[in-house]
């Protein structure tokens, strides 16, 4: 298990738009179509990665949270499917009704969405405001799949009631930690 850092773009960065093919709704869907009032959640996930197996629980939970608060999540899988086959649209579409996604799940095929939010790795965590400008893009929390540390959703938390609040959000944040984004080879 490959520890793969984030990114960190810098913040202000305007959302990329996409559209993409929702996996539960089988509707193709653009940032315009899920942004939340107060903001928007851009998180990059698959279903075989340990990082996010790790905190999934947790993030539904958050994600559900601050939905009736105005800032709405898409969750995006970017994974080559040929070598990573448990990342298929199929598995994806299993594992968000197992886990009552009440947020899209999209298939990235092309990739060019991870590439154009220069993700990394999963998970990775892009918070915009309601003016589509990235405000926070880091870790969950602490917790990895072995160190103990209790999941809570923390970092992201904070963030997400600073911008609720209209406060400042600290510049400092960490970056996620997760799996590598399993990238197709020419």
């Amino acid at each position: 298990m490959a520890s793969t850092p984030s990114n960190m773009i810098p913040l202000g960065t305007i959302a990329p738009d996409f559209n993409l093919p929702d996996v539960i709704s089988e509707k193709n869907l653009s940032f315009k179509d899920v942004k939340g009032t107060n903001g928007t959640l851009v998180v990059f996930i698959c279903n075989h990665c340990p990082y996010v197996i790790h905190i999934l629980n947790k993030l539904v939970e958050t994600i559900n949270s601050y939905t009736p608060k105005g800032i709405n999540t898409v969750a995006i899988s970017s994974n080559n499917i040929e070598k990573y086959p448990e990342d298929s649209p199929e598995k994806m579409k299993e594992l968000a009704l197992q886990k009552q996604f009440n947020f899209p799940y999209l298939y990235d095929e092309t990739q060019e969405i991870a590439k154009a939010y220069d993700a990394a790795c999963t998970p990775d965590f892009y918070l915009f405001n309601g003016e589509n400008k990235l405000v926070y893009r880091g870790q969950f929390d602490s917790s990895r799949p072995k160190n103990e540390e209790p999941v809570t959703g923390e970092d992201l938390k904070n963030a997400i009631n600073a911008l609720l609040e209209g406060k400042e959000i600290s510049s400092f944040q960490r970056p996620s930690i997760g799996c590598n984004i399993k990238w197709k080879t020419a």
